[in-house]
């Protein structure tokens, strides 16, 4: 990560601003950050709105930390507004909230989010949680709209040319919803996401599971260990 590049948080607890403070420099990262308490103060910053109009005192950020639940304006408002902006439409959105909620995560995504990360209760793991935003600064890049991808390039993200499967490393059968397991992965539920399936094995406590990107290729898969409560990847 540039350790000129600013990070603005958007967060309305000053307990856990404090805690993303300390652990971001615990972390090693020295970037600058501007801290603002909700999503009316967050729209105000990136428009360069009334205090926030010099620049040189408020510098546009390359990487946003969302929280979600706020006063006056949520998270999912400024991550909608920052989507359809045209000149923010492509900067670097992650979000950072205590919900671990499936349909806050499914939200999140849609509306365009890099990355969902559930706060830590832990500070060790607040410090692991600013590494890995810092190891993923330059990965967290918006998925290209359709449009933009060459002709006759196939889309390797695509739910028919990969699954993304939860089995239990013992039994080896494949989750199925509800606590529910096959044998057969065709019967198993596809969650098309890594970082969704991560959020359902978290917030079920599935325990001794892990990831299988199952790819249309006949034989052909990868396993991934669920990443450790509170990062999504992406």
């Amino acid at each position: 990560m540039r350790d000129s590049a600013v990070i603005l948080l958007v967060e309305d607890r000053d307990d856990d601003v404090i805690l993303v403070l300390r652990s971001f420099d615990k972390a090693g990262i020295k970037n600058p950050i501007k801290v603002v308490k909700d999503g009316e103060q967050a729209i105000a910053y990136l428009s360069g709105s009334g205090i926030y109009s010099n620049r040189q005192d408020y510098p546009l950020p390359e990487l946003v930390l969302l929280d979600l639940k706020m006063p006056k304006i949520d998270g999912f408002e400024v991550l909608t507004w920052i989507r359809t902006h045209p000149t923010h439409s492509k900067l670097r959105v992650v979000v950072l909230t205590s919900s671990d909620s499936i349909r806050d995560v499914n939200l999140a995504y849609r509306l365009g989010a890099n990355s969902f990360l559930v706060k830590p209760v832990d500070f060790n793991h607040f410090v692991e949680l600013g590494s890995f935003i810092a190891d993923n600064w330059f990965q967290w890049n918006r998925t290209a709209e359709p449009h933009e991808r060459p002709a006759n390039t196939a889309d390797q993200s695509s739910p028919k040319n990969k699954k993304v499967l939860l089995r239990d490393r013992e039994s080896y059968r494949f989750y199925a919803g509800h606590t529910a397991w096959v044998r057969d992965r065709h019967e198993a539920l596809d969650f098309e996401r890594i970082e969704l399936a991560e959020a359902v094995a978290s917030a079920e406590h599935l325990n001794g599971v892990e990831i299988v990107l199952a790819y249309e290729q006949p034989g052909c898969e990868l396993s991934l260990p669920v990443a450790f409560p509170g990062v999504r990847r992406t």
